[in-house]
């Protein structure tokens, strides 16, 4: 009986410190003045960053390009799955000239969105090379089929950059919302 008696004690004796430390901290707050409206307002107005012009035209850049590249993504894939991998049997075909039609679309997409705005270097010498890529790729007749050794071994340069230009151009554009 008495240890039921000492726990019930115990038991009321935090519970008396927890109340009391509540109405201590309430004591605490009550003491404080009350916010005014003109500092209520300051305090909103730091919580909430401004966002600035160049950051929400980085956002749309990122937007517009991410949504293209998104969409020839899912048609051709990229990087290893791209038909232009020069792992890809395709990388030799119409298929392969498709995916980088439309990976050079997606470049000069990126390069319409970043005209004469700074804070893109990444993503313009991105779309650039991409847009290189591409036309050495249609010179050399890549998409053909060549035969000869020589032309095969030099496609694999160009094919490669346009397999992984859609990953390439996603960082520039992630990089660009860092204005790099």
């Amino acid at each position: 009986m008495k240890w039921y008696a000492l726990r019930a004690v115990a038991i009321l004796g935090v519970a008396a410190a927890t109340i009391t430390g509540c109405d201590k901290s309430k004591d605490e707050a009550s003491t404080q003045p009350p916010a005014t409206p003109a500092s209520s307002a300051v305090a909103s107005s730091e919580s909430v960053p401004v966002r600035s012009s160049r950051a929400l035209a980085a956002e749309k850049v990122k937007d517009a390009v991410e949504q293209r590249i998104s969409a020839v993504e899912g048609k051709f894939g990229s990087g290893v799955n791209s038909p232009c991998s020069t792992s890809s049997p395709q990388m030799f075909t119409a298929k392969c000239r498709a995916a980088a039609d439309a990976t050079s679309s997606a470049a000069g997409l990126a390069l319409r969105e970043i005209d004469g705005r700074a804070g893109f270097a990444t993503l313009s010498s991105t779309a650039r090379r991409l847009q290189v890529a591409v036309r050495q790729y249609e010179q050399l007749g890549c998409a053909s089929g060549p035969t000869a050794a020589d032309t095969r071994h030099a496609c694999l340069a160009p094919a490669a950059i346009i397999a992984q230009g859609l990953d390439d151009l996603r960082d520039g554009a992630n990089l660009g919302l860092a204005g790099k």
